[in-house]
Formats: structure tokens, sequence, C-alpha cells
């Protein structure tokens, strides 16, 4: 377990969603109705995922974002100031928060469909927002807010040494200038596949293969493999937002013991129903590794 002093500081910015989380024995093809079994309301999006599961597994989090003035917004942020994670950048927009609309099925599969809302918004950063970037270890980004944004974020970061962790999903085409402001990459096996070269430039990618664990390469071109923790998955959903934000908050004890504390974390996350509510604490996955 890192010290006190050894807690690495993470700006995320990213989005922030109301996960409206539909169970079923399996999903509908198209134009079919099912019956579901169960249903919820779980704070979510891959920003707020990757901020708490960030700020559990051992980080300072600041998280920069939006969400809007209705009845989402008061729970949206009290999911992130219960995790401890600092709302101060958390800003509100008129008009709805982000949703994301979740089917999964009984073998723990989803498929999901994000309305920005909110996210949307973000389309500028204020000198607070610059400010803590600039003052963070490291700033994590994903791609559910505006692309300018974050490319913008990027190069500020660049520019006072705070190291680039993009997850690039939904995975899009992204410009030559951003992908040469990005230190680390953490995708999944099809984005890989999508992007291709476009990760060449990339000092440090990571690709996580679901139950089969991570891999990891190097700028000297050195690969790790990581296998995956084995346990009973209940939904897959916020899986990898949580292996993204251990990755983060463990990276600075390098990309071997990174993969490790991250593979844990993101198999825990599969245990339980939802994103936000199955993200795991530092002393859990500790102990994972411990019992492994």
């Amino acid at each position: 377990m890192a010290e006190k002093t050894d807690v690495p500081s993470i700006a995320v910015l990213g989005s922030i969603n109301m996960d409206l989380v539909a169970t079923t024995d399996r999903r509908p093809v198209p134009g079919e109705t099912v019956l579901g079994t169960g249903f919820a309301m779980v704070p979510g999006g891959k920003g707020s995922n990757q901020a708490i599961a960030a700020q559990r597994a051992g980080g300072a989090v600041q998280f920069l974002g939006a969400v809007g003035d209705d009845v989402f917004a008061a729970e949206l942020r009290r999911a992130l100031t219960d995790s401890s994670v600092g709302v101060e950048q958390l800003r509100t927009v008129a008009g709805p928060s982000g949703v994301a609309a979740i089917v999964v099925d009984g073998g723990g599969e989803n498929s999901i469909i994000v309305v920005g809302g909110a996210n949307t918004r973000m389309t500028e950063l204020t000198e607070a927002d610059l400010a803590a970037i600039a003052a963070a270890d490291i700033l994590l980004c994903q791609l559910e807010i505006p692309l300018d944004t974050v490319a913008a974020a990027a190069r500020h970061a660049r520019a006072n040494d705070t190291t680039v962790l993009l997850n690039p999903s939904p995975v899009q085409h992204l410009p030559a200038e951003l992908w040469a402001n990005v230190d680390v990459a953490v995708v999944n096996s099809g984005e890989a596949e999508q992007l291709g070269a476009d990760l060449d430039p990339v000092a440090h990618v990571v690709v996580t293969r679901g139950a089969d664990g991570a891999v990891y390469r190097g700028p000297d071109g050195r690969q790790l493999s990581q296998p995956s923790p084995r346990v009973e998955v209940v939904d897959t959903t916020g899986a990898g937002d949580t292996f993204t934000g251990a990755l983060a908050a463990a990276w600075h004890r390098g990309p071997e013991w990174a993969l490790t504390w991250a593979g844990a974390a993101g198999a825990l996350a599969t245990t339980k129903l939802g994103a936000s509510t199955s993200i795991p604490t530092e002393e859990e996955i500790s102990a994972a590794l411990t019992t492994k």
C-alpha cells in the first residue's frame, strides 16, 4: 500500500450521467420486447466512474465536468462527494443532466445508449479548470465530452508536465495533435483494433481483454501480460472505468504494479450491479490481491 505522502493528485475531465439500468434474462433483438427482472437508477458516466474509482483506489481526485439543473443533478453531485472526490470544478448548466439507458442480461453483458445532456456543454475550460490540470500529477480523460475540450486539456497538461492518461472511448478518429500529447492510452481489445496504428505514437498503451486480463506495451516495446482474477460476474457495467481509474491511481508505482492493481479492481467491479456502486475501495483491492 502506498504511504499517505505517496498519494497521486488526479484531475479527471469527463462525463457524469444518471444510469437507468434494466436487468433481463436476455437482451432484446431489434423490434422485440422482453420482460425485465429489475430496475435501478445509479449515478455513472465514464468520467464520474473513473474519478470515483481513482479516489477509492488511492488517488486524490478533482472532477471537472457538468450537470444540468434537473432532478438528477443533486444526486450526481452527491455520488462524487460521498466518495471524497473534489467537486469544486463541477459546474451546473441549464438543461438536463446526462443519462445512460443500460440493459444488462443474465450473463452480465450490457448494451448502453448515452444521451450527453450537460456533458455536451463542456465546450471550454475555465481558469480554475486549467489551474487544477496544471497542479495535478495526472490528467485522466475520456471522449464523452466535446473533443476540442479534451484536446485543450491535454495540451495544457503537457505544457505543465502533467501526465495525460486517455481512455479514447467512445472510440473515434482523433487528431494527431491530441495523440502527441497522450502519455498513456487505455483501450479495450475492440477499440485497439479500430484505432490500430493511431496508438503507435503513444508511449504507454494498455489493452484490456475482459476476463482474459490486460496487456501493456511500453515505449521500448516491452510487453507485460496480466491475467484477470476469477470472479462470479454479475454486471460488467463500469468495470472498464474502474480498471482505468485504478490504473491512474497506481501509475506512479510503475506499469507492472499499476496493471496488477487495476486488474484486481476491474474484476471486483463485475461482482455487483451498477457502475459507481460496484467500484471497490483501496482496502478491498488490497485484500483481493493478498488472498489471490
